[in-house]
């Protein structure tokens, strides 16, 4: 029998050796075809050096979506993508890259025009878009135009496409402008039959997060909510396009019967369509397209048929990855906090209670560091690891800093919790704010393990003895467990009326969990002014009394490990470049992805004491 063991070992470990040697092989051959692909490229000189020719077009071929903070791709994994031409299955775009290249271009004698292409194109927030539409009317006051030409535009495509000199459309393609909505998934019923009990406690009239759990529908009160700040936000988006494109709001269709009608004169030809009613301004193929480029920049080498630039590779020229020198001026710091929030320590993309603070603890130890501004695009999380985030906040005032909260797309909930000890809180018009309320939820599955012929039983010291998802929960625990999610709602709005000079009770009634927009929250007292980014720095070094100053991003600290493979793939994407492309989609497989989005949400979530300042509700699709 001992024998037999052994051998049997000997074979797993045989095995297990091979494993290893083989997967050590090929890394150590991708390593060394890296290494290889980087010496060649530097031997071959300035050769390969990216030039931008005279009149030539930046070509915004934008890709992904508009964010104020990229999420954390492993540098290996991202080399590896761009080396097989793959492209991300969530491409991002850093907001203010995007502005700096635009710009920049303004001013570059080098650049003609800007060209829009916009079919893969995801969006961002009101406020994103509109800080990159600024830019766009930047660019043409230096006299230089934009063209934006598509297959078709979506709402966010149009956005922008809306700043451009001429709007064209293929004669095949065209356009439908939907509203904005919030329309989620509601499992209650699908629980039931699964046999689970969900256990929510919650505080607030509006706090609908939990909704997706208990019921098959949206309660009235949160489609009363929900249906006043999309309104707003609706609003807000005709009257920018209206007026970038010099048209009346009405010329937006909100009914069937007109959109129907419109489409009956055109014959249902949406690219007509577009046309007639002044969306576009001309319908062009893309060899038209080109062709009329060309008339403009010149004859383009490569594959380009005219003169251009890609954005990826303007913006490397213009922002090379060269080690920064630290100066030494005076430094207004800024804090990204972007994601939903969670207890610990997080990546970028999300919002980790340690890391966040960590952040923050960064620019309160730099002595060149004279004020903060904390940029918060949040819809909330972890009530625990917000109140850790805030802690600092409260640590940097103490240490004679002053700070400003920047609220971008969302800074709901716990987004509102972090912003709310700021020294002066800033809010986009389009901000979606507030949703002032705590729930706590968990799910058992007793029944279900029952009806498997699965039961749980023993004996304990006393009536606490704990809780599994496996047994049924009692009453003394329910009882337990509201009465702290209701003292979390009452230390949230004691936070709020004391850092906003309210009183409790007029805190209560604009609290309850509901969602506010920037504008309301204006007229509200939740937050202090409108504007964007550039607004609270300029506020903070005010706060400050700063005159000459610098701005510094606070970035992690890494270790010289980690600085050198970070900067060795960077250095090797720059090798590679392979064609992107577009991953497959289908409607159920991205309504399954947004179904498992959903529940992910709720499954990620990790605060000690279960319980969460999150809105939910506050997605916009």
């Amino acid at each position: 029998m001992t024998e037999k063991r052994s051998w049997t070992k000997a074979i797993f470990v045989g095995i297990w050796n091979a494993i290893t040697f083989s997967r050590r092989l090929v890394l150590n051959v991708i390593f060394v075809a890296i290494i290889i692909a980087i010496i060649v490229a530097a031997s071959s000189g300035d050769s390969d050096q990216l030039v931008i020719s005279d009149n030539s077009a930046l070509m915004l071929n934008l890709k992904g979506n508009l964010v104020i903070e990229k999420t954390y791709v492993d540098p290996a994994e991202e080399f590896i993508q761009q080396a097989f031409g793959e492209q991300p299955e969530n491409p991002e775009i850093l907001v203010r890259d995007l502005v700096k290249a635009i710009e920049n271009a303004a001013e570059d004698k080098r650049i003609g025009a800007i060209v829009l292409s916009l079919d893969g194109f995801g969006g961002g927030g009101l406020d994103k878009l509109k800080r990159v539409g600024d830019a766009l009317a930047v660019f043409k006051a230096s006299g230089k135009p934009v063209y934006a030409y598509g297959t078709s535009y979506n709402r966010n495509q149009y956005y922008l496409a809306a700043h451009a000199d001429s709007v064209y459309v293929h004669p095949m393609g065209g356009m439908l402008l939907e509203g904005y909505a919030s329309y989620g998934n509601y499992f209650a019923e699908g629980l039931e039959k699964l046999k689970a009990s969900p256990h929510i406690f919650k505080v607030g009239k509006y706090k609908s997060a939990v909704e997706p759990f208990t019921r098959n529908d949206m309660s009235p009160e949160a489609k009363e909510a929900n249906r006043a700040w999309l309104s707003e936000l609706w609003m807000q988006y005709k009257s920018e396009v209206a007026t970038t494109r010099a048209f009346d709001t009405s010329n937006f269709d909100e009914t069937f019967d007109v959109v129907l009608a419109k489409f009956a004169a055109v014959d249902g030809d949406s690219a007509m369509y577009a046309l007639e009613n002044s969306w576009v301004d001309g319908l062009r193929t893309r060899q038209e397209f080109r062709s009329e480029m060309t008339a403009l920049l010149g004859e383009g080498e490569d594959d380009n048929p005219y003169n251009a630039i890609s954005y990826d590779n303007y913006i490397n020229i213009i922002n090379p990855p060269l080690p920064s020198v630290p100066s030494q001026k005076d430094k207004v710091a800024i804090v990204v906090a972007k994601g939903t929030i969670l207890d610990g320590k997080q990546k970028a993309g999300t919002i980790g209670g340690d890391s966040t603070a960590a952040l923050l603890r960064q620019a309160r130890e730099d002595d060149t560091v004279k004020a903060v501004v904390l940029q918060v695009d949040s819809p909330g999380g972890s009530a625990f690891a917000s109140e850790v985030i805030r802690n600092e906040v409260e640590l940097i005032k103490e240490a004679g800093k002053p700070v400003v909260a920047s609220m971008s797309t969302y800074a709901a909930s716990g987004g509102y919790w972090i912003s709310a000890s700021a020294d002066h809180i800033i809010a986009e018009p389009s901000t979606i704010t507030g949703s002032i309320g705590i729930f706590g939820m968990f799910i058992t599955f007793e029944n279900t393990f029952n009806y498997l012929g699965i039961y749980s039983d023993g004996v304990a010291t006393n009536e606490l003895n704990g809780i599994g998802i496996d047994r049924e929960l009692s009453e003394g625990y329910k009882k337990l467990i509201q009465m702290g999610i209701e003292n979390g709602y009452d230390q949230f709005i004691s936070l709020v009326a004391t850092e906003r000079g309210m009183s409790k009770e007029a805190t209560n009634e604009i609290a309850q969990g509901r969602v506010w927009i920037g504008t309301q929250a204006l007229e509200l007292g939740l937050v202090d002014e409108l504007g964007d980014i550039n607004t609270a720095i300029a506020k903070a070094a005010e706060l400050a009394e700063l005159e000459d100053y610098v701005t510094r991003y606070v970035t992690p600290k890494m270790s010289a490990q980690e600085i050198f493979w970070q900067n060795f793939f960077k250095n090797a994407q720059a090798v590679f470049s392979g064609v992107k492309f577009d991953r497959p989609t289908h409607p159920l497989l991205n309504t399954a992805k947004d179904i498992e989005a959903e529940l992910k949400a709720f499954t990620e979530l990790n605060d000690p004491m279960s319980s969460y300042v999150l809105c939910l509700e506050c997605q916009v699709k």
